[in-house]
């Protein structure tokens, strides 16, 4: 896997990570027919260690665990997908792994991008602006007067 492959798909494993589970769920459904696949782990739930940064560049520390659900599908021509989604989410999990399968063969690649990632991405992008939006309508600019001692 190239350099490019290997973002583009981080990219979309986040965008189906981070999505709304009804959502996903709606934009999975309406591509109808979906070939067979086999779980091969998971779904399953279990814990992490989230690990911090003060200030992003300090000694890394333990932050607490998280819960987060996993799963490996197959598809009929052998192409495996995976998740790991935030909390108890199983279907998440399995829908999210079954859209990386396809996001990886040819035949399903564009119709995925197009209905599934390319809506997701943009419904995270607003989330994101109205938290900006929230966030700035309370932000206060602190700012500090010089005095000069030579009045």
């Amino acid at each position: 896997m190239t350099d490019v492959q290997l973002q583009d798909r981080q990219q979309w494993m986040g965008i189906l990570a981070r999505a709304n589970e009804t959502a996903l769920a709606q934009l999975v459904g309406s591509l109808g027919d979906l070939p067979e696949h086999d779980l091969l782990r998971g779904p399953e739930s279990g814990l992490v260690m989230v690990r911090g940064r003060a200030g992003g560049a300090g000694n890394a520390f333990n932050l607490g665990e998280m819960t987060v659900t996993r799963c490996t599908v197959r598809t009929g021509d052998g192409t495996l997908g995976h998740a790991y989604v935030s909390g108890r989410r199983p279907e998440h999990a399995e829908r999210a792994a079954l859209a990386d399968a396809l996001l990886q063969q040819e035949t399903h690649h564009t119709q995925i991008m197009e209905r599934v990632i390319d809506p997701l991405t943009q419904q995270e992008a607003a989330r994101r602006e109205a938290n900006r939006a929230e966030s700035d309508a309370t932000r206060v600019d602190f700012f500090t007067l010089v005095r000069g001692e030579d009045e």
